[in-house]
């Protein structure tokens, strides 16, 4: 797992709460790699340790946002290619982040001319 992180720092709500530190990294990187962003990009810093990141936290809307983002390409996979998402390493969807996000955090500016 990612250095830090302990089975008891996790606050699992939408990934099942038995995953595999293999696999949970796998979903993570797959999430940072669609978005092109890092593990600070969802996730708050630590509180009490300056420069760690705190896994378990909800302080930034965007963990909260990803959840729902989640459940939605869950519900398409499901709904629209009878595929049910189990969070395996490697795993391939019909539909995942990367499908809308396509390596930008915000996909609806993909598109805008940058300076």
């Amino acid at each position: 797992s990612k250095p830090g992180i302990m089975r008891n720092e996790r606050n699992l709500k939408v990934l099942p709460k038995d995953i595999s530190d293999a696999d949970l990294d796998s979903v993570m990187d797959g999430y940072s790699k669609a978005l092109n962003v890092s593990c600070g990009f969802c996730h708050a810093e630590n509180k009490v340790i300056t420069g760690e990141i705190d896994y378990a936290s909800d302080d930034k809307p965007e963990k909260e946002i990803t959840r729902m983002m989640m459940k939605l390409t869950a519900a398409v996979n499901k709904d629209y290619f009878n595929y049910t998402i189990i969070y395996k390493a490697g795993e391939k969807m019909a539909v995942s982040c990367y499908t809308c996000h396509d390596g930008f955090a915000r996909p609806e500016l993909k598109h805008q001319k940058k300076d």
